[in-house]
């Protein structure tokens, strides 16, 4: 049985679904909101790369490293970004999130801090996690300010340590969030969400 079984993870009118090769139109058209693919720092696959991007999260599933999710509009179904469990550790009850990503309409809006309350919830109040981690390029400063925002700790810097898309070599911020700053940071979550959001501006 594997650590990170099939589910799917409801709230505040966002679903995460597992990944299948069914979404691939709902994540090509997602991706191209900000033509994602361009941003050196992201993992965001190129809309001929999306079939590819996808058969490799479900072979990883298989292995066990990763557990790979659509992020969707639960009323609708349409697929907003993508986001995942990997370097699933289940000797030390350990995973990480990332590969995440959100269309440009859905970034500084709800969306994202209702997945990462999701996606903890899940980790340490059902799979029994001691430890969730992130990792970042070194000059992906919006994902640093993201992750430290959550509350997490910021562990280091491995020097040298991937490949970008564009054949540079980055160096990797990693951050963790421990079970026993969950509550805290659960509280602080729910805080954020349920705090009146100004009107975003919508272009005629």
């Amino acid at each position: 049985m594997a650590f990170v079984e099939p589910v799917t993870l409801y709230a505040r009118g966002v679903a995460l679904v597992p990944l299948a090769l069914n979404h691939e139109e709902g994540l090509r058209s997602a991706a191209a909101d900000g033509e994602l693919w361009q941003l050196r720092v992201t993992s965001v696959p190129a809309p001929e790369e999306t079939r590819g991007y996808i058969e490799a999260a479900l072979k990883m599933r298989e292995e066990g490293h990763r557990f790979a999710f659509a992020v969707t509009d639960e009323a609708t179904g349409e697929v907003l970004g993508s986001t995942s469990f990997h370097d699933i550790l289940p000797s030390v009850k350990r995973v990480e999130i990332g590969y995440t990503w959100y269309a440009k309409r859905c970034q500084r809006t709800h969306i994202n801090t209702t997945c990462k309350l999701l996606m903890l919830t899940h980790a340490f109040d059902t799979l029994g996690c001691k430890v969730v981690g992130w990792r970042t390029d070194n000059f992906n400063f919006a994902s640093q300010q993201a992750i430290e925002r959550l509350g997490a700790k910021k562990d280091g810097v491995i020097r040298g340590h991937a490949m970008r898309r564009d054949g540079t070599i980055r160096d990797t911020v990693m951050y963790s969030l421990t079970a026993g700053e969950w509550p805290e940071v659960k509280a602080q979550l729910l805080y954020l969400l349920d705090k009146p959001r100004p009107p975003v501006a919508v272009k005629e």
